[in-house]
């Protein structure tokens, strides 16, 4: 963190101005705690501040100022690149207006050392009513930050002997006196008057740059704005051409289409007789087909009858259906995964018409399903096809139970089961 070279604390302070009123004072060591980043500003947070330094004499006026600029960053801390050695600018400063204590030492943006960059300091406002030599005097005054003020020595009145003698001289030396005080003032206010020039020439620069800017600022948006209408027209132009040539495009379209609804009408007009003839004729055609379906369903009535009558009709007596209605005799099945069934009469034509999806029914499955696991549980080998469609038929574990049974797992053996599983 840079320094303001120890600026000495005895009758030194710093003064943050806000427009043309004193808003926050500290004595010098208090600013050199915020450049050693020690304390920090919340409420000046990434804001540039116009400061004052100043130095006064133990009767406190003013002797020196140094209006400079320091920026204080998003925490609240001192620039860390701030360097400006304003103890040493207040040292050498030129000669300022009188505060009270005769002309002070001044250093300002219009006032400054060339080796300064003028854009580090500001210039004071010399307006009446907003001046900001006047607010300091007040602060000054104020002495909020309790310096110990210490009264100059009075004049003692020494004896002049010879009055005599020396009385025209004295009334001589008096006249001079006078006349040194006059040109003093009158030096004085030129020099006040030339810095008060220099502040505002140095005001009206400053506003002629930030016109110019703006200006500039103006310039380029209305340009930006002049470019993106000319885009826009380009745009629209493009646009209304590309309609244009999708309109004649239509326009063609419609002539030919009413070139050919004409044609159409026409040759509607040349068909219309002979479509007439072909409707009478499919309509004959089409009572043909509507008395063909009403043959045919009163058939399929009459064959779904017989068929109900012969399912329910009472078997012979003696015959072996009529035993196994009458429980005479039973009906078992062997089916793998079923065990012995013994068949209800009601459910042996069932059973014949396609006795393994019967037996895949009573172990809870569909036909495929309970096909797959017969297959294993006749041949149980390992059925992985290699990509020459070569199986595997390493033998495999048997499952006996078709409800346990997993194709593609219990059907493979552990290294087609690896392999499966990773592809």
């Amino acid at each position: 963190m840079a320094s303001a070279d120890q600026v000495g604390d005895n009758y030194s302070a710093v003064f943050f101005m806000d427009g043309s009123d004193v808003a926050r004072q500290m004595r010098a060591s208090e600013f050199e705690a915020f450049l050693d980043g020690y304390v920090g500003l919340s409420d000046l947070a990434d804001t540039e501040v116009k400061a004052v330094l100043l130095h006064l004499s133990p009767s406190l006026q003013v002797q020196a100022l140094v209006f400079f600029n320091i920026y204080f960053d998003e925490e609240g801390q001192a620039d860390s690149s701030w360097n400006l050695p304003i103890d040493k600018l207040a040292a050498e400063g030129g000669k300022g207006p009188d505060m009270g204590g005769g002309p002070i030492r001044l250093v300002c943006r219009s006032q400054c050392p060339k080796s300064v960059n003028p854009d580090d300091l500001w210039d004071p406002d010399m307006t009446p009513g907003s001046n900001h030599f006047q607010a300091i005097r007040r602060a000054v005054e104020a002495n909020s930050l309790k310096f110990q003020k210490q009264e100059p020595p009075s004049e003692e009145n020494i004896p002049v002997l010879e009055a005599e003698s020396e009385a025209p001289k004295s009334a001589k030396s008096g006249d001079d006196t006078d006349a040194s005080a006059d040109r003093a003032r009158l030096a004085q206010l030129i020099r006040e008057q030339r810095l008060r020039i220099k502040t505002l020439q140095s005001v009206h620069r400053d506003a002629l740059s930030d016109l110019q800017r703006e200006n500039r600022h103006e310039l380029q948006s209305v340009r930006n704005e002049l470019s993106e209408l000319e885009q826009k027209f380009e745009r629209q132009k493009l646009t209304n051409e590309q309609l244009k040539k999708r309109l004649a495009e239509r326009n063609e379209q419609y002539l030919a289409l009413q070139e050919q609804v004409t044609s159409d009408s026409e040759s509607k007009d040349r068909e219309g007789a002979t479509a007439d003839a072909e409707v009478v004729l499919l309509k004959e055609q089409l009572e043909r087909r509507q008395r063909e379906l009403e043959l045919r369903d009163e058939k399929i009535v009459a064959l779904e009858q017989e068929n109900y009558d012969l399912q329910h009709q009472a078997p012979a007596e003696n015959s072996v259906m009529a035993h196994l209605q009458n429980h005479s005799v039973f009906l078992v099945a062997y089916h793998p995964g079923v065990g012995h069934v013994t068949l209800p009469y009601d459910d042996i034509e069932s059973y014949f018409q396609n006795p393994v999806a019967y037996a895949a029914d009573r172990c809870g499955l569909n036909e495929p399903a309970y096909r797959q696991w017969l297959e294993h549980y006749e041949n149980p080998v390992c059925c992985h096809k290699s990509e020459k469609g070569n199986l595997c038929e390493e033998p495999v574990m048997r499952v006996s139970q078709p409800s346990e049974f997993r194709p593609g797992v219990d059907d493979r053996c552990e290294h087609h089961q690896l392999v499966e599983a990773h592809s």
